[in-house]
């Protein structure tokens, strides 16, 4: 008997998984969820945007005049979440499955951990997306959708 034809490759796969991590966003416009992958193809984090210690004491506003009451002030990034949370010390060499392209912060502290490789979902509509491929590109982090 033939194993099944439609089962989930592991770029898929991980993909969904970095969704999935998403939904666990409170943020009421974006929704972002990254999951790291090591050479073996198991996860080693998981993560999604929220508040420092996913607390309900912030502000979920966006571009306010006030910069106190503006969210983008306060949130933690997926990417960032997933590279604090990982279950080992060393993840040089892993892949990081992403909902959106990282910004330029995200993409700095994943050229720092030494991860070799982004996959995102969709672009990110951020203002500092050229820097973070520039910032790729220097380090040898291959990227794609």
């Amino acid at each position: 008997m033939a194993g099944r034809s439609d089962y989930m490759e592991p770029n898929e796969y991980f993909m969904e998984v970095a969704k999935l991590a998403a939904k666990r966003s409170k943020d009421p416009k974006t929704q972002v969820g990254a999951c790291i992958v090591n050479r073996d193809k198991v996860v080693v984090s998981i993560g999604h945007n929220h508040m420092p210690k996913d607390s309900d004491g912030f502000f979920w506003a966006g571009k306010e005049e006030n910069p106190y009451n503006n969210k983008l002030m306060y949130v933690v990034h997926a990417e960032m979440s997933a590279i604090l949370k990982r279950t080992i010390a060393d993840i040089s060499g892993c892949t990081m499955y992403v909902t959106f392209f990282p910004c330029n912060e995200c993409s700095k502290a994943i050229a720092e951990t030494g991860i070799k490789e982004v996959v995102y979902y969709d672009d990110n509509p951020g203002e500092y997306i050229q820097c973070s491929q520039i910032i790729f590109d220097r380090v040898g982090i291959q990227y794609r959708r």
